[in-house]
């Protein structure tokens, strides 16, 4: 039999779990890579349910797992070593933790690199590790430019629009990926399974409230809070201030369609506990216009849907954020962008950069991207 390797953490067992290691026992026997319960907390901000005892006691219960080992390493590659130990023929892994670095390392191995449809069992329903911690309908968010904009230390040298959209949790986005998912959690706590109904500023007035208690030293900006709540697609025009002078906000189904049809995520994993993005910046009144030129520029291509333009004004964004904060910027996420130059017209990282994930926009298909869903419109107030 051919040596199957998968990793992940395997937190809270669940039938997706079980779903995905039958699938992987087709191709041989499956040999697990376990995340430590360092490497979880490092990845996610938080520790496991169960310890990685547990966790590996459980998975070498399972008839479709030969043998489990705790991974020796940290981060999203926490597994060289355990390469090196099971020697596996076959790397397995589901879509949400396909991440370009991860197959570039296994096809310099020698080894296949296989990616699972993550289908569930039968009639079960789809199960994540996320779903079943925190069951709700909550909203993610993208910002498509202006970042950093819903900053006053930048928007007070020029006025300017954030652009962001509300990402349906249609799958399960990684934790600490500029995708407002800290922002998010408070609005888990605040609310549950959902938003509740109600005036959607006022709304995400008490979020951005309660994100940042009295005391709060580094501001998690308004744009995280108004991106959660504010369905579909919205201009936020900020000027020296945490809550934005203007909002704008666009509903035509014909739009949110067009960007949903072009626009990719390639999964980069999440940032680590040590990166720190308000290092090195420079942020003075030339790089915060250029920043607001090219959302403005961003913004007109969407309403007309020209895509070529919208593409470069996405990057022309992404480009004044990383010269204020060149810390979002990293030599392996440039030589993914290279390598995806010839496929898409703009790129940005969502977020802060450092992880999370790669933004592009495209006519094309992006094989093995992930395609999102925009809230609609469907509350009342």
């Amino acid at each position: 039999m051919k040596k199957v390797l998968v990793t992940g953490c395997f937190d809270m067992l669940h039938s997706g779990h079980i779903a995905f290691l039958n699938e992987a026992a087709i191709y041989g026997d499956v040999y697990v890579g376990l995340g430590s319960d360092e490497t979880v907390y490092d990845l996610k901000g938080r520790y496991p349910i169960n310890n990685q005892n547990e966790r590996q006691y459980m998975l070498e219960a399972l008839k479709s797992v030969k043998k489990c080992i705790i991974n020796g390493g940290n981060g999203i590659i926490d597994f060289e070593e355990t390469i090196d130990i099971i020697k596996p023929d076959i790397f397995f892994v589901n879509e949400d933790g396909n991440t370009p670095l991860k197959e570039k390392l296994i096809k310099e191995k020698g080894i296949k690199y296989i990616v699972s449809k993550r289908k569930p069992y039968q009639h079960l329903p789809k199960r994540s590790t996320t779903s079943l911690r925190t069951i709700n309908t909550i909203p993610y968010r993208i910002d498509l430019a202006g970042g950093w904009l819903d900053q006053p230390f930048v928007s007070k040298y020029h006025p300017g629009s954030v652009l962001t959209i509300s990402i349906e949790p249609t799958i399960e986005f990684n934790e600490r990926s500029g995708m407002a998912s800290s922002t998010r959690q408070k609005a888990i706590e605040l609310w549950n399974w959902g938003i509740p109904a109600g005036n959607p500023q006022k709304l995400a007035k008490i979020l951005f409230s309660y994100d940042n208690p009295p005391g709060t030293k580094e501001f998690s900006g308004s744009q995280d809070a108004l991106g959660i709540v504010l369905p579909g697609l919205n201009n936020l025009y900020y000027h020296g201030k945490y809550w934005p002078q203007k909002i704008t906000s666009i509903h035509d189904e014909f739009i949110l369609n067009w960007i949903e049809n072009h626009l990719y995520l390639i999964n980069l994993g999440p940032r680590h506990n040590s990166y720190c993005v308000l290092e090195n910046t420079c942020i003075n009144k030339s790089n915060a216009s250029h920043l607001a030129d090219a959302s403005e520029e961003c913004w007109d291509s969407i309403l007309r849907k020209d895509l070529r333009n919208f593409g470069k004004a996405f990057r022309k964004s992404f480009e004044a954020q990383v010269k204020m904060f060149p810390n979002m910027l990293n030599s392996n996420i440039s030589e993914l962008i290279h390598k995806y130059k010839d496929k898409a017209y703009g790129w940005k990282l969502s977020g802060a950069g450092g992880a999370g994930y790669l933004i592009l926009i495209s006519n094309k298909d992006i094989k093995r991207a992930i395609k999102i869903t925009i809230r609609r419109k469907d509350y009342i107030f």
